[in-house]
């Protein structure tokens, strides 16, 4: 039986912690799998930043992508990769690099779902550039900021239209902060969009293939407390709404890897900010919540790697609009977009592969959430944010929750 080897990238910028997570628990796993005809294994490194020629060639079967959103060399590459030599990357480079959050809400929006009401308002200053002077003059309209205001109602928040970090977003609570928050916008082109008043729960998706974590947020809370570890904060009927909202979402645009922010009002949850296909895998903000992305990560790697997955490489909107152009209620619709997300991700196959083949590298990953490497891992992340004298207690409290989070999940897979 040939032996073949299936290679992954990692496409890294800042990261630290999970991809050290992510090689050793692979490399501790020693899978070998029998497919067909073969017996499979794998490969994994870290992507370098290099000249390129515009030809075929590229070793990789699967890139996990965690640069290319502000990277150009490597979102290139990678786009070249994807077109010559068919490589599989998450995310799709295009959609990234196209459907900004102005776009999502856009898209999300024609299919039914309660974004909450959004203005785009021109740019406060801009660059100057050759025809700009005349294109203003000539049909620029003068326009009033308040009466907008008033219209979406306040609170109300004003924040650039391509997102990024909570960068140049303002909370205005009335005509006067929504003026002067506008006058410090600079050339940011903004949104202005309606607070979903008195809201019960702020939740946060996170989908990684068909695999989806539903997390309880607390944005008033400090970075590290942020993500609560409370589990049974929705129940089921709740639950499988937030996961087809983030997978309608993430298939929609070619989203492999992405995160959905949901605010619930009187059991309606209302997307607010889910064009995010590089969310947050960093130890020391979700913390109890990060075994579960490093193990869905590599499952969902493995799985495109192992198989030959091929990657859907332009985006086919229709079949959701033909859903949203009927008379169906929207809970109904979202049920049938949520079908589409899942034959999308071959969801199906993937839980079949998964039980039959990844007992392994949960052994592998439970052993070494609970070892010193995991520990040193998670320190090295810490001592690379926080002060010295804070190093050991903030190691020691993700570490913990760390643990805490295996041994719900070793006991709940009935592998440990």
């Amino acid at each position: 039986m040939p032996v073949v080897t299936r290679h992954i990238g990692l496409s890294l910028g800042a990261d630290i912690c999970w991809p050290l997570a992510f090689e050793q628990i692979l490399q501790d796993s020693r899978l070998r799998l029998r497919l067909g005809r073969e017996t499979v294994e794998f490969a994994c490194e870290r992507v370098p930043l290099k000249p390129f020629l515009l030809e075929p060639g590229c070793k990789y079967d699967v890139v996990v992508d965690r640069l290319t959103h502000w990277f150009k060399l490597q979102r290139e590459w990678i786009k070249k990769s994807v077109l010559m030599d068919d490589l599989y990357v998450y995310n799709n480079p295009w959609s990234v690099q196209s459907y900004e959050k102005h776009s999502s809400y856009c898209a999300m929006a024609a299919l039914g779902m309660p974004i909450p009401r959004t203005a785009m308002l021109p740019q406060k200053s801009y660059d100057q550039v050759d025809d700009l002077d005349h294109t203003l003059q000539n049909y620029a309209e003068l326009f009033e900021l308040g009466p907008i205001g008033d219209a979406l109602g306040y609170p109300a928040f004003l924040k650039p239209y391509d997102g990024g970090g909570w960068r140049g977003v303002s909370k205005v609570d009335d005509a006067e902060a929504l003026g002067k928050a506008y006058d410090e916008s600079g050339t940011d082109l903004m949104h202005l969009q309606a607070a979903v008043k008195d809201y019960d729960l702020f939740v946060r998706a996170v989908g990684i293939g068909p695999q989806v974590r539903v997390m309880k947020y607390d944005p008033s809370a400090p970075l590290h407390e942020r993500y609560t570890v409370e589990r049974d904060f929705v129940d089921d009927v709740q639950r499988q709404w937030i996961v087809d909202t983030c997978l309608t979402i993430n298939t929609f645009f070619g989203w492999d890897f992405n995160s959905c922010e949901l605010l619930s009002r009187d059991s309606v949850f209302h997307p607010i900010d889910f064009a995010n296909p590089c969310p947050d895998s960093q130890v020391n903000s979700i913390h109890y919540h990060w075994p579960w992305y490093v193990l869905s990560n590599l499952k969902w790697a493995l799985f495109n790697a192992a198989t030959r997955r091929p990657m859907r490489k332009t985006l086919d909107f229709e079949p959701y609009y033909r859903i949203a152009a009927g008379a169906e209620p929207y809970a109904d619709k979202l049920q049938a977009y949520a079908r589409i997300a899942r034959e999308r991700l071959a969801a199906d196959e993937f839980a079949a592969f998964d039980a039959e083949h990844f007992g392994p590298l949960e052994e592998a990953a439970w052993a070494w959430f609970r070892s010193d490497r995991c520990r040193e891992a998670i320190r090295r992340k810490v001592g690379n944010l926080y002060p010295a004298h804070e190093v050991d207690e903030f190691t020691d409290r993700f570490h913990s929750l760390v643990l805490q989070s295996v041994e719900e999940l070793a006991a709940t897979s009935g592998r440990n």
